[in-house]
């Protein structure tokens, strides 16, 4: 199977995701979506196995910023709650303020261990992933540090005390912006995860970036290139639990 890397740099001159997203190919068309065949199944290989990735990360090969500001400029195509466009990213890659930002992250996870974890049963994927994602996590808990670029994702304005509706908007402003992100870089051959840990002690953060406190951060994404190429879907829940029509509870 072709790597993602691969399916990205085709000679068409011009990323074939791009193309697809804007339905500018030739070949067979689906018919609801306007995309080609074989460009909607790269585009869904994209979408299923864009993974956190931390255990994978290479923390030797630096990390372009040209690559850094096209995720970036992509990620700005997000909604944005009635076109505020009121987000931020700081870019993460000074060795101390690195660190500081890790022993922060380092701290919120070791407050986190001590909090009381869901029992989903002996059959239930998550249960079964747990050791494996705690695995994956400690390794990142102790190399966050040499990680090559930190992005931390922030939006304009603060919530905690507003209605529900107020932080729906906001955090629905912020959030579909870092996951575009984390895709347009994945499409380039580069990783990243998503972690909020660090965010238990979001003051201290802001004081060593010079955050201003009326700007929320809302995830910290350690950026590397990744090694290896087999991504693959991850084990979920069925889609068919989670889905309800018209009534919750109700399936089709």
């Amino acid at each position: 199977m072709r790597t993602l890397r691969s399916l990205f740099t085709l000679t068409v001159g011009v990323g074939i995701l791009s193309l697809a997203l804007t339905g500018q190919t030739h070949g067979a068309t689906d018919q609801k979506s306007g995309l080609a065949s074989s460009d909607l199944a790269t585009v869904d290989h994209l979408l299923t196995t864009t993974r956190s990735v931390r255990k994978r990360l290479d923390l030797t090969k630096p990390v372009e910023p040209e690559v850094i500001e096209k995720a970036i400029d992509i990620a700005l195509q997000a909604p944005t709650g009635s076109n505020n466009q009121n987000w931020h990213f700081i870019v993460v890659t000074d060795p101390e303020k690195k660190k500081a930002i890790a022993d922060l992250y380092r701290k919120g996870a070791d407050q986190y261990a001590n909090s009381p974890r869901p029992d989903y049963g002996k059959d239930d994927p998550r249960t079964k992933q747990r050791d494996r994602i705690y695995e994956s996590a400690g390794y990142l808990y102790k190399h966050l540090h040499e990680v090559p670029v930190l992005v931390i994702g922030c939006i304009e304005g603060r919530v905690e005390k507003e209605a529900q509706v107020r932080q729906a908007s906001l955090y629905g402003s912020i959030l579909p912006a870092a996951w575009s992100f984390m895709l347009a870089l994945r499409a380039r051959g580069v990783g990243s995860a998503w972690t909020t840990l660090h965010l238990i002690h979001e003051k201290d953060a802001a004081k060593v970036l010079g955050i201003p406190d009326t700007v929320t951060q809302a995830v910290l994404m350690p950026v590397a290139y990744y090694k290896g190429t087999d991504f693959k879907p991850a084990k979920r829940l069925p889609a068919r639990e989670r889905t309800h029509w018209n009534t919750w509870g109700q399936r089709r």
